[in-house]
């Protein structure tokens, strides 16, 4: 079964950017979606970002404009960059494929 590890993660302050990584374990054209995750304390699992072996792409409402999804084919890695982050976006971000789930990456704004 397919795995995944994330990295990336760490302390910004607000208005800061990160990028997320998310290194796949077979080859990401097999996958249909991989989607990124996140939740924060005290909140639900939020799907932030889904990318498509079709190309196809999608955000949720409260990082459009902010949050970019890409993938490397040739290196089987997924990508979120993440600018203009405020502490709302504080959580453990987490990608997914196949219904599997990676261990997680945490991400920190401070105000």
């Amino acid at each position: 079964q397919v795995q995944l590890v994330e990295s990336g993660g760490g302390l910004v302050q607000t208005g800061g950017s990160l990028r997320l990584s998310c290194a796949v374990s077979q080859s990401i054209t097999t996958i249909y979606y991989i989607r990124w995750y996140r939740q924060g304390p005290g909140k639900e699992r939020e799907l932030v970002a889904t990318t498509g072996k079709s190309g196809f792409i999608d955000y949720a409402d409260s990082v459009k404009g902010r949050f970019t999804i890409s993938r490397d084919n040739a290196k089987n890695m997924v990508y979120l960059q993440m600018n203009d982050l405020n502490p709302e976006d504080t959580g453990i971000y987490q990608c997914a494929a196949e219904g599997i789930w990676g261990q997680g990456t945490q991400v920190t704004v401070s105000s």
